[in-house]
């Protein structure tokens, strides 16, 4: 997969990039990353990338140019076609179902707005899924950016330790077709603070062990997040 991300601030993203299971992945050679900085594809001298909005207001607004200008350039640098995502407070709500199906895809191009976002114009002309992390608002889109990131490689053959890790994850899909949080787990010492890890998780009987662990997860959904019983999200489009 590749994953190119165009910003306002690039240097913000190598520290994210080169660490943990990202940077695992890229090592390797699971996963290519791109960083772009939008002010690099500005027409004026002063590499401005923003105005005041039209209609007055607060803020400023990202211009057309610099963001069209530096998505056209990322794409023309790989033949494979690149799915475009608007990391906003706009979009829909990122869902493990939406980044089952990012993992898929063989290229994607993150674009992190700043200051009181991007030029509708330019959105409607590149046509991007727009999502979002949550419902508060964030200074730009770069933490978005690396929160995807992060979600999607692991979901990569290969980039976790164990293919099984990602299965057994909160929100991953249970039988039934639900998703639910993750069960308690535990290592050593057995024993701490008078508290003892669950004699069932000593008893060597994996058939056991993994009933134990999906009724903990349907508990601790039920106690939790009773609203993920309630419903299935849908596939992404």
């Amino acid at each position: 997969m590749r994953i190119d991300v165009l910003t306002l601030f690039p240097e913000m993203f190598p520290p994210v990039l080169g660490a943990s299971i990202a940077g695992r992945a890229q090592a390797a050679g699971l996963v290519e990353f791109n960083l772009v900085n939008i002010r690099d594809y500005t027409e004026n001298k002063h590499s401005k990338v923003d105005d005041r909005p039209f209609g007055g207001g607060p803020g400023m607004v990202m211009m057309c140019q610099p963001v069209w200008d530096a998505v056209l350039a990322a794409e023309a640098l790989d033949p494979r076609p690149a799915t475009r995502i608007l990391l906003t407070p706009q979009g829909r709500t990122l869902t493990q179902a939406i980044v089952a199906d990012l993992a898929q895809r063989e290229r994607l191009l993150l674009i992190a707005g700043h200051y009181e976002g991007i030029d509708e114009r330019v959105i409607e002309e590149l046509e991007p899924m727009e999502l979002s992390i949550g419902d508060y608002v964030l200074s730009g889109g770069e933490l978005p950016a690396m929160v995807l990131i992060d979600v999607v490689v692991r979901l990569l053959p290969g980039a976790l330790g164990h293919d099984q890790s990602a299965e057994q994850d909160s929100f991953s899909v249970s039988a039934g077709g639900r998703r639910l949080l993750d069960c308690p787990q535990y290592t050593r010492p057995r024993e701490w603070r008078g508290r003892s890890v669950p004699d069932i998780l000593l008893s060597g009987d994996h058939g056991e062990v993994d009933r134990w662990r999906m009724e903990q997860r349907r508990t601790r959904t039920a106690e939790r997040r009773p609203d993920l019983l309630e419903r299935n999200d849908p596939p992404d489009a």
